[in-house]
């Protein structure tokens, strides 16, 4: 009997990563999400993923320090055993990530590590140890940000990261591709989520101000994001690679 695909989604307990992680299970996917300390949201999303016929698992990790990511792939290997029946998964969606809102004057070195840590060496290092753990004909999904193509102050050490993020995934589209393994790049535009303190759902006049630059006359919602990231995770889309697809309604054109 073939086994479903497996997902790993990258804080999948909230935001983004759970509707990432429900659109996966509704392709008939079974997923695994990682959470960084909500442990109660995480059981909230395996059960509804479960609800939809799929299985799936939830691991607490840490993206911000990869010492700790070979341990979490042999945890990884022992659990899907037990709930996939097999220990290998087909794809990698490095989603977890938290906004530093500083200007670039006002932005301390510290800021700068936890940026790097987060969304730059995280995303590569848990990728470079996964690889092993990883089926040949899946895919890499690094979720980046609107913010590389157009400007917003406050975000400069976040994007400058997610522009590093965007130039990898091009490397691992070219390296992994006799692997047939291919690797994407998601950039969300800004949306309503609890990113960054939840600014762009609470602060009207953010909300507003990025209404009025979308062609769609809105911000985004977190359901605008997840079908793409899920049709990824498809044999449909088995000839996109290398590419940074915006999901943003068209913000800032």
């Amino acid at each position: 009997m073939e086994h479903s695909k497996i997902v790993l989604i990258t804080g999948g307990s909230r935001g983004l990563g759970k509707n990432m992680a429900l659109g996966v299970a509704g392709k008939g996917l079974n997923v695994v999400i990682t959470y960084h300390s909500n442990k109660e949201k995480a059981a909230e999303v395996v059960k509804a993923i479960e609800s939809t016929g799929q299985k799936a698992l939830a691991l607490q990790l840490d993206v911000s320090n990869p010492d700790n990511f070979p341990a979490f792939y042999e945890l990884l290997r022992d659990e899907m055993k037990t709930t996939f029946e097999t220990d290998k998964f087909d794809y990698l969606i490095n989603n977890a990530g938290t906004g530093v809102f500083k200007n670039v004057a006002e932005t301390t070195g510290e800021e700068i590590d936890s940026m790097y840590n987060i969304h730059y060496k995280g995303p590569f290092l848990l990728t470079h140890y996964g690889l092993k753990h990883m089926n040949d004909g899946g895919g890499i999904i690094n979720i980046s940000s609107g913010l590389t193509r157009f400007s917003i102050p406050g975000y400069g050490a976040y994007a400058a990261m997610k522009g590093a993020l965007e130039t990898l995934t091009t490397y691992m589209a070219k390296e992994l591709g006799e692997r047939q393994i291919r690797a994407n790049v998601i950039a969300p535009g800004a949306v309503e989520t609890d990113f960054g303190g939840g600014a762009v759902r609470d602060n009207k006049e953010l909300n507003d101000f990025i209404a009025s630059t979308t062609p769609l006359g809105r911000v985004g919602l977190p359901d605008d994001i997840g079908g793409v990231a899920a049709f990824l995770c498809t044999d449909e889309a088995k000839w996109i690679n290398a590419q940074r697809i915006e999901v943003s309604g068209g913000m800032m054109i």
